[in-house]
This record gives structure tokens, sequence and C-alpha cells, in this order.
């Protein structure tokens, strides 16, 4: 499997205990690196993913908010918070990344966490919000 994939997997995975826990960035990546499998992963995507989403968190939750389809942050899912604040993290800072990857990322790992059928959920707010922000 791709590194930046495992990267992306294992990101959701600790974003969704930091959004669980509240606690810090910094001890929340220490200890997921600690607990899981970290083998085949792009450990350093997998840092600035989860850092990146904790730092931003404010603007990115501000991008996505008008495209949730009459729903609140709250009322979203912490698993599809978690692929929704990774996502608008690469559209923004990451346009190294072109954005058709960055939905079929968000949608795979949706499909791979989600709840079910999620993932269209997931790829109507992306095929909204993703032309806001860049058109490649």
């Amino acid at each position: 499997m791709n590194p930046r994939r495992r990267a992306r997997e294992c990101a959701v995975q600790a974003i969704y205990s930091w959004q669980v826990s509240k606690n810090d960035l910094s001890d929340v990546e220490v200890s997921f690196m600690a607990e899981q499998d970290m083998k085949g992963v792009d450990k350093k995507y997998f840092r600035e993913l989860l850092n990146g989403v904790g730092h931003n968190a404010t603007e990115i939750d501000a991008k996505m908010s008008p495209y949730l389809n009459e729903r609140s942050l709250d009322e979203l899912g912490l698993v599809e918070r978690a692929i929704l604040r990774i996502a608008l993290y690469e559209l923004l800072k990451r346009e190294d990344v072109p954005y058709k990857v960055v939905i079929n990322e968000a949608i795979d790992l949706t499909k791979t966490f989600g709840a079910e059928d999620s993932h269209k959920f997931i790829n109507g707010v992306l095929d909204k919000v993703a032309p806001t922000i860049r058109t490649r």
C-alpha cells in the first residue's frame, strides 16, 4: 500500500482520538506512534496531517461549514469530520496533491472508516468545496 495512503489512514485514527480526548496534539502523536503499527507509513506526512489539521482546525471548519448540507459541524460523525478536515487541509495547504486525488482518497477513507454510505456525503461536500479552493 502507498505510504501516503497509510499516513492518511493513521491520521484519520489519530485525529479521531484527538477530537474525542481533546488531548494535546503532541501527546496524541507520541501515543499513537508508540501504540500503532507504523510500518509502511510516510511518518513525515502523517505528522504533517495530524498537526496541520490540529493547528488549522478553525480555518478548515469555517471553510467546510457552508457546504455541509444544512448540518452543523457538531452533527457530523467524528470519523467523517476527521476525514473532511484532512481533505480540506490537503486542499488548502498541499497544492502538490491534485484535488481529484484528495477527493478520491477521502472517499476511500470514508468507505474504510465511516458509516455505511457516508462516502456519498463526503463526496458531495468535497465536490462543492474543492472548486472554491482551487481548480486542480
